[in-house]
């Protein structure tokens, strides 16, 4: 009769999550959608804001700030990489410290006070009359307060973009089958609402930056970034949190970190000198057999030793981090294409003809807008359509394993690098019959709706690898570091755009810079963005074929014995 009556709290209750008051979160008042929606509503708004500045930021590099094209686009890179990158250190700070809801706070105030400077960096740029910039080089001054507000925005980003992810997905009980289901469909839905937002900043914002001035169209992001925290607050009350750290056992750093230091130190027993737990999990490959060691227990052990000993849980979690590391570094095949959309597509599109009225031309940077459409119209297709019908077929909740779907789109961003080569060769061919090499400032007679099969493409690749990265590396680390898992995720994009910064120096160097024959030559007629984008075509290739041999061998995570 007990177990009876038990039942109804597990059905009415989330005994893993409390809610604002501390209590125990009640199922049917918080969390799931409801609190998914008040989260995504705040991450439309951020990625508005990021992208606002983002998209456009090459042409402010070579326009204002007075860049060459390599260097602008060097500079491109290593902001975005960086920006990728330290969500690791704010999901390290989340999960071991503050908790996500404390951090996405925090990391929103820094957010809203480097977007503020930035807006302040562009008013102070001098401009005459005809909003034409007064000088080549602004003063050193200005340059340094410039960068010194992106690079704040970068740390405001690193505890927002990770927490808030995980955050979102954290409303759903991953033990209730139904609400399983709906965090695999809550990643599809948070990217489509994402691009959404993201469209919206590059069609208004991208338009206003170079229509009005640029002080507007950076003070824009500024005030959606405002709303994004307000947003946040408003909806405190019906999310569910994580239960705080000191209801916890351990540290999951401090719980995981043991297993390496203990196979370490029992690196030399043998199972033949000491007593092995045993070891339910059947799902560690031989190769991670090390960490087992962690379990090791010798027959001259002290207090300490016993005090300090580890789980079959833990010596489990560990293995599931270290089988993560060969599938983070196969995905760099695919954040180099990716990398390129913000930098030299953009660049690409401004010497074509942009005029869709006459008197009316788009700016180049607009049509990142069409990577948006095609998330916009793809995700409900693929969550709506194609994951019931893999599903009937596979029994996977999911319809295809997220690796399957990450390779996926792996495949298609090497055909991307093709097409935009092909396009490439055919404006650099077009520049010659005209006789425009020469003539940069020209523009050259040719489309820019000639781009939109790449961008297009570009698109679809998203929605199948990076959702599929998002949920991969959220479902695959252990609860307590789910900020941890989406920072891995957005590190691969961050090494992926340094990667693609260091490719584009060194080349430029070997290849001569402006004075010689560069491939990102200022004056793209003379330049070879065609060869560039070939050689991501064979590195993006051979990501995937090592990919394919790593998936493989892959052991998914167990969920709860599952």
């Amino acid at each position: 009769m007990a177990t009876t009556a038990e039942t109804p709290l597990l059905e009415e209750h989330v005994m893993d999550a409390v809610d604002h008051d501390g209590l125990v979160a009640d199922r049917s008042n918080t969390g799931r959608w409801t609190a998914a929606w008040f989260i995504i509503g705040v991450e439309v708004a951020e990625r508005f804001a990021y992208y606002g500045i983002a998209s456009n930021l090459i042409s402010y590099l070579t326009g204002p700030l007075g860049q060459s094209t390599a260097v602008a686009a060097a500079n491109v890179n290593a902001w975005t990489g960086i920006s990728s990158l330290l969500p690791v250190l704010g999901a390290f700070v989340a999960d071991a410290f503050l908790g996500r809801y404390r951090t996405i706070i925090i990391a929103s105030l820094i957010y809203v006070l480097g977007m503020a400077l930035l807006t302040l960096s562009a008013l102070l740029v001098p401009i005459s009359e005809n909003k034409e910039v007064v000088s080549a080089s602004p003063s050193s001054l200005l340059n340094v307060l410039f960068f010194f507000s992106l690079y704040l925005v970068a740390i405001g980003q690193s505890g927002h973009k990770p927490c808030v992810q995980a955050f979102g997905a954290d409303q759903f009980d991953e033990k209730d089958p139904r609400e399983q289901r709906d965090r695999s469909s809550f990643f599809n839905w948070w990217y489509l609402s994402m691009s959404a937002g993201i469209c919206l900043a590059i069609v208004v914002v991208v338009y206003i930056q170079e229509a009005v001035g640029w002080a507007l169209g950076f003070g824009i992001p500024c005030v959606f970034m405002v709303i994004s925290l307000v947003l946040f607050v408003v909806g405190r009350r019906s999310y569910r949190y994580s239960k705080s750290r000191h209801e916890k056992e351990n540290n999951p750093f401090t719980r995981i970190g043991r297993v390496f230091f203990r196979a370490f130190k029992n690196r030399r027993l043998s199972q033949v000198q000491t007593e092995l737990e045993e070891n339910p999990s059947h799902g560690s490959p031989e190769k991670l057999r090390f960490l087992r060691k962690a379990l090791l227990t010798p027959h001259a052990s002290t207090e300490e030793d016993n005090v300090c000993s580890v789980s079959v849980g833990d010596v489990e979690d560990a293995t599931a981090l270290v089988r993560l590391i060969p599938v983070w570094l196969t995905t760099l095949g695919y954040a180099l294409p990716y990398a390129q959309y913000m930098t030299f597509f953009t660049k690409q599109g401004a010497t074509l003809e942009r005029a869709i009225f006459p008197g009316v031309k788009i700016p180049s940077a607009s049509l990142q807008v069409l990577i948006g459409i095609a998330i916009v119209l793809f995700v409900p297709i693929y969550d709506r359509v194609l994951v019931p019908f893999a599903r009937s077929i596979t029994k996977d909740p999911c319809g295809i394993t997220t690796l399957k779907r990450i390779g996926a789109g792996m495949v298609l961003a090497t055909f991307t690098m093709v097409v935009a080569a092909l396009v490439e060769s055919k404006r650099i061919q077009t520049a010659k019959e005209y006789g425009l090499i020469d003539q940069p400032g020209t523009t050259v007679p040719m489309s820019i709706w000639w781009l939109v099969p790449q961008y297009l493409m570009l698109g679809l690749a998203d929605v199948l690898t990076l959702v599929g990265m998002q949920e991969f590396f959220y479902s695959q680390v252990p609860p307590e570091l789910r900020s941890i898992g989406l920072a891995l995720y957005l590190s691969a994009l961050g090494v992926g755009s340094l990667l693609s910064s260091l490719l584009v120096s060194v080349i430029d160097l070997v290849t001569g810079g402006d004075a010689g024959n560069s491939w990102f030559n200022s004056n793209l007629n003379k330049a070879h963005l065609d060869y560039f984008y070939w050689l991501l075509a064979v590195i993006s290739a051979l990501g995937f074929s090592v990919f394919l041999f790593v998936s493989k061998s892959y052991v998914y995570r167990r969920v709860d014995g599952v």
